[in-house]
């Protein structure tokens, strides 16, 4: 069944790694997979465009099946493959709408992260300004502080949308890892410093767990003041 699927993916990228870590919660290894670099711009290569022609990252197929969209990437493969590897769809109705709720909140979290760690990137110099950067500062700070409610609610050693790991983990672990890769503080929210310690150490993330960071363990400290 892998062999039948390609995924052409970048290293940190959260979008990429949801469908990873999904791929390997449905013990879907083997698949035909390419690392792509942001940074020389291969995901607007012509290989790209031919499968996504937004010239984005993830793309994925199976079969002659293309989703390139990483939430409905995730979809796909729990619905195709209900029965294989872990279920990531609760039976139950509460968590199953906790799941659901917190999968497209994450969503606008995400959303709200690269609207701080990347500002230079996605804003042209010339258009830059020291206030709209503090702003989005602040709208992170705040996004942090309801998670951290979500996660003191739940209580020690919970998952996102309850006991058991879902695919609201599957889609916001990699922006939780992304922040405290870019320096936030564990100190300041415990909560979501918990959470990650929890997951970081799950096969599915640890296997997919980005190869850059693997070689510069470091990260950076650009939300050290959040």
């Amino acid at each position: 069944m892998a062999q039948d699927m390609t995924l052409l993916w970048g290293s940190g990228s959260p979008p990429c790694w949801r469908v990873m870590i999904a791929l390997e919660e449905k013990n879907l290894q083997g698949y035909d997979q390419k690392l792509l670099s942001f940074e020389k711009m291969e995901h607007k290569s012509q290989e790209v465009i031919d499968m996504n022609p937004r010239g984005q990252l993830p793309t994925f197929k199976h079969g002659d099946n293309i989703v390139n969209e990483s939430y409905a990437a995730c979809f796909y493969l729990e619905s195709q493959f209900k029965s294989q590897g872990n279920k990531l769809i609760p039976e139950s109705p509460t968590e199953q709408a906790l799941t659901y709720q917190r999968m497209f909140e994450g969503n606008t979290f995400y959303e709200k992260l690269n609207a701080v760690i990347y500002y230079n990137w996605f804003v042209p110099e010339g258009e830059r300004h020291d206030s709209a950067l503090k702003r989005n500062r602040e709208t992170l700070a705040a996004e942090l502080k309801l998670w951290e409610g979500y996660l003191q609610k739940l209580g020690s050693g919970a998952h996102l949308a309850g006991p058991h790991f879902s695919l609201a983990d599957v889609t916001v672990f990699p922006t939780v890892a992304t922040l405290f890769r870019f320096g936030l503080s564990t100190e300041r929210y415990p909560q979501l410093a918990e959470y990650y310690s929890l997951l970081k150490e799950r096969p599915s993330i640890k296997a997919s767990w980005p190869p850059h960071w693997l070689e510069n363990p470091q990260g950076q400290d650009t939300l050290k003041d959040i």
